[in-house]
């Protein structure tokens, strides 16, 4: 009976092994899928990186007093900085395709449950992350450019640096796209059992104040672009909260 044990155990490790590298095999695959396609993403938009750029800078440039433009600091910003853009712009439309390759590497470990809440969830994080970046781009830039402008001191000439500008505009997109999925995360939260539909609705005042100070860190130092960003904050929780409840579980009855 021991030789039979002994017999089965190594077997045992040897098809954990397998499926362990099974797995790695498959996890290999869809990176190089998802890789391939911000490649080819990028090889798409690289003939139009200089206007890609021109594109991203138009919320300043309209804003800019007579005279002033963008200026290049070092030698190679003209030719590397459009590319960085480039790069950037390939990551975000291939980003479908990522998170495809990601849901189709963790489905078939999901329950059926599971899988008919997981894939709107992350379609719903995808759409909700575009959106926060068109907010930025069409809303809140062009408020935060004409404040800043505004606010220029007498005799000082506006000009910033095309590799400066990059990284500012690239943080506001990553922070109104990040902040957009507050209703996912809230759902998140409540399909992981951490809280309840009626806790979220109770610790609104609070919420509304995270938002606030969230809006008074990411956007520049104005009134109106963290209004800008605030009011979204708040009406996101609560479309997180109406969604919590319509697929949270009823909770169990009490025991007599």
């Amino acid at each position: 009976m021991t030789e039979h044990r002994a017999d089965e155990a190594p077997a045992a490790t040897a098809g954990e092994e397998q499926g362990l590298i099974a797995h790695l095999v498959e996890l290999r695959a869809r990176l190089l899928r998802a890789i391939a396609a911000v490649l080819i993403a990028f090889l798409a938009l690289l003939p139009w990186s200089q206007k890609l750029y021109s594109w991203l800078a138009a919320p300043l440039l309209s804003r800019l007093p007579a005279g002033a433009h963008l200026i290049a600091i070092d030698l190679s910003s003209p030719f590397l900085v459009p590319i960085k853009l480039c790069f950037f712009a390939a990551l975000t439309v291939a980003m479908p395709v990522v998170i495809y390759q990601l849901w189709a590497f963790v489905a078939p470990g999901l329950y059926k449950h599971e899988k008919k809440l997981a894939l709107p969830l992350l379609v719903s994080a995808t759409a909700l992350f575009y959106a926060g970046c068109a907010f930025a781009y069409f809303v809140v830039l062009p408020m935060a450019f004409r404040f800043l402008v505004a606010v220029t001191p007498e005799g000082v000439l506006m000009m910033t640096d095309i590799g400066h500008y990059l990284d500012f505009v690239g943080v506001m997109f990553i922070a109104f796209g990040a902040s957009f999925e507050l209703p996912v995360a809230v759902v998140i939260l409540v399909l992981l059992g951490w809280v309840s539909p009626a806790q979220l609705a109770t610790a609104r005042p609070y919420a509304i104040l995270g938002n606030a100070l969230i809006a008074a860190i990411i956007t520049p130092p104005d009134a109106v672009s963290m209004l800008m960003l605030a009011i979204p904050l708040c009406l996101l929780y609560e479309v997180g909260v109406l969604v919590a409840r319509t697929i949270a579980r009823p909770a169990a009855p009490a025991s007599a």
